[in-house]
């Protein structure tokens, strides 16, 4: 694989064999943002656990103090006061059966974040196929099953971002733009890892955090020391 003049650069600035402490290594995956966008700083953190089994499953939602930097659009699925509720709250798109349909025969997905009331689950059951793959079915534990929606909507735009587990036991989480600079990131990377380290499973057995890395969108990867945390 060929790596870019501007890669090769970046990563001349990290020693791949050490672990950095968590300011220095936000600190690094800014000034290895070199590309001519906003890039997205990335944590990829290594679990010491297995997701085949459901009791060793790791997933949870946290708001980030400074958000992800990101303009999230949020599709409500409610209706009556709820959905009022919602739309007051800055939701983009609030309905029922409509955008059930929507969905199923246009293919539209202009949305990021779907949330829905309890008492609308039967009506976007037929939508698991669609969304679930993509991430998107609401979930109760992710606090996009609720009875408040409006509450979800304010959560979302303000930068709650969902943590779970992949099939290679690695979760992948946005905590930010590299123009927040490092502390913001710092705050928003403590938050993510205190919330992962809290939605820790009974039945883990050994070393929880294998490994723990932090990156720009088109940068190289920081160590992250994890013990610390």
């Amino acid at each position: 694989m060929k790596m870019g003049k501007k890669y090769i650069e970046s990563a001349k600035l990290v020693d791949s064999a050490k672990l950095y402490e968590t300011a220095e290594a936000m600190q690094l995956a800014c000034d290895t943002s070199k590309a001519k966008f906003d890039e997205t700083i990335e944590v990829h953190v290594r679990l010491g656990v297995d997701s085949r089994h459901a009791d060793q499953q790791v997933r949870g939602a946290v708001v980030l103090p400074n958000g992800t930097g990101k303009k999230v659009r949020t599709l409500v699925f409610a209706r009556g006061d709820k959905a009022q509720a919602a739309l007051d709250a800055g939701a983009d798109y609030v309905g029922a059966e409509d955008y059930v349909e929507k969905i199923q025969k246009e293919n539209w997905f202009d949305f990021d974040v779907v949330i829905a009331t309890p008492d609308m689950m039967g009506v976007i059951g037929r939508l698991g196929k669609v969304l679930g793959p993509k991430g998107l079915m609401p979930n109760p534990k992710a606090g996009t099953v609720t009875p408040d929606a409006a509450r979800a909507v304010t959560e979302a735009k303000a930068g709650k971002i969902e943590y779970r587990l992949d099939k290679a036991n690695i979760i992948h989480c946005p905590i930010g733009k590299a123009s927040f600079g490092a502390e913001k990131l710092s705050e928003n990377f403590v938050t993510l890892m205190g919330a992962i380290i809290k939605a820790k499973p009974a039945a883990a057995k050994g070393q929880y955090i294998k490994s723990c890395v932090v990156a720009s969108t088109m940068g190289p990867g920081i160590k992250v020391n994890a013990a610390k945390l």
